[in-house]
């Protein structure tokens, strides 16, 4: 059969089932990214999020014997919300950055994915094929950059002239041997926007990033968050967009094109104190289908602590000196008791006097020592 024309059908099919692009490349060794990945490994700027074998990420013939080519596709997400609701006084509220406001993008690509498998296994019933979102060995964003679907911005996000910076990608391994597309030039040019807009500095330099300091990584971990970052999360209760917000190239870039990527402004900008009595049904209930639910509750209701610590909200002390009390995780108390030491007042100041005669962790006794400190004159 016609590979050429395969590749035609194949195109023309993508968007029939919601495909915003589609790319193709050869399966060669990515040499130049095995450089870059070793160089972070060796700063410890790696995230442990990562496959940790190197060369499972930079040699596609390791993950599908006999392959040839790689196809990369993207679908577009909104950067804007319907129906927006504000944070005020007495009410506030946290945000899931934009890349968990719909459903989860690894459920909406992997059907996608699925979808163009079985076409293509329609056409060419012999093919071999392994498709991968995120999750799989191979970085989605340098075989997008080589499919020609973007350019890799200074902020490590694939920047597609269409949609920006706002595409969700997932790649696919054959070995059909397709003719391969050119990649993208690179358009950022001397802009150091996102650089200079990144909270904690995270953007060590343009293409670089120390994932152990960028404020999505932190959101997503399950420890106390360091020190020196706590202020910086703001109200974001999972990722961050900073670097996405501050690229010329995502102004006015803002599409609708999928149903279940639609964002539910009560759950993607939740009010704070009710998530923290949320029980793990409850949350999975009303956040399960978000990608930014992976790592369950606990997570999400130490960022949203920290958060009502950022608006310095006094109505949530009682909730607070609640947590302190009774929830079982010490991460989730520690950080309620460094909260209302940045809250203050004389509520919170009680509160933290009585739990320091009965807490038996000592990282929770840190934080509470730490929280006395920020009402000494």
């Amino acid at each position: 059969m016609d590979v050429n024309k395969v590749k035609a059908e194949i195109i023309e099919y993508s968007k029939e089932i919601g495909i915003d692009k589609i790319g193709f490349t050869t399966a060669d060794p990515f040499i130049e990214l095995k450089n870059r990945l070793i160089r972070q490994q060796e700063l410890g700027y790696q995230s442990g999020f990562e496959e940790p074998d190197i060369e499972k990420r930079v040699t596609p013939t390791l993950l599908l014997e006999g392959a040839n080519s790689i196809i990369s596709i993207a679908l577009a997400y909104p950067s804007k919300m319907a129906n927006r609701v504000e944070s005020k006084k007495g009410d506030r509220r946290g945000i899931y950055a934009r890349a968990s406001w719909g459903m989860d993008y690894h459920v909406v690509l992997k059907d996608r994915l699925k979808k163009l498998e079985n076409f293509i296994l329609s056409k060419m019933p012999d093919a071999l094929i392994k498709s991968m979102v995120d999750t799989g060995e191979l970085s989605d964003r340098a075989v997008a950059v080589r499919a020609g679907i973007g350019w890799s911005g200074k902020n490590c996000a694939v920047i597609t002239p269409e949609f920006g910076s706002y595409v969700y990608i997932g790649e696919m391994i054959t070995n059909i041997p397709f003719e391969p597309d050119q990649p993208i030039e690179d358009q950022c040019g001397s802009c150091t926007k996102c650089l200079e807009a990144c909270p904690t500095g995270a953007l060590v330099q343009g293409g670089q990033i120390n994932a152990q300091h960028c404020i999505s990584f932190l959101t997503q971990t399950k420890g106390l968050i360091p020190d020196e970052f706590r202020n910086k999360i703001g109200n974001r209760i999972y990722g961050c967009d900073s670097c996405q917000t501050a690229c010329p190239h995502n102004k006015g870039k803002n599409f609708h094109f999928h149903e279940e990527l639609e964002p539910d402004p009560e759950t993607v900008k939740p009010k704070l104190i009710p998530l923290l009595k949320l029980s793990n049904r409850e949350f999975k209930t009303r956040f399960g289908y978000l990608a930014g639910s992976w790592r369950g509750k606990r997570p999400i209701q130490r960022n949203a602590i920290i958060a009502l610590a950022h608006f310095k909200d006094r109505s949530a002390v009682p909730e607070l000196a609640d947590i302190l009390e009774k929830e079982a995780s010490p991460v989730v108390r520690g950080t309620a008791a460094w909260a209302l030491g940045k809250i203050g007042g004389e509520q919170a100041f009680k509160v933290l006097i009585k739990a320091r005669e009965h807490e038996k962790d000592q990282d929770v006794k840190n934080e509470i020592q730490k929280a006395l400190h920020f009402f000494q004159p």
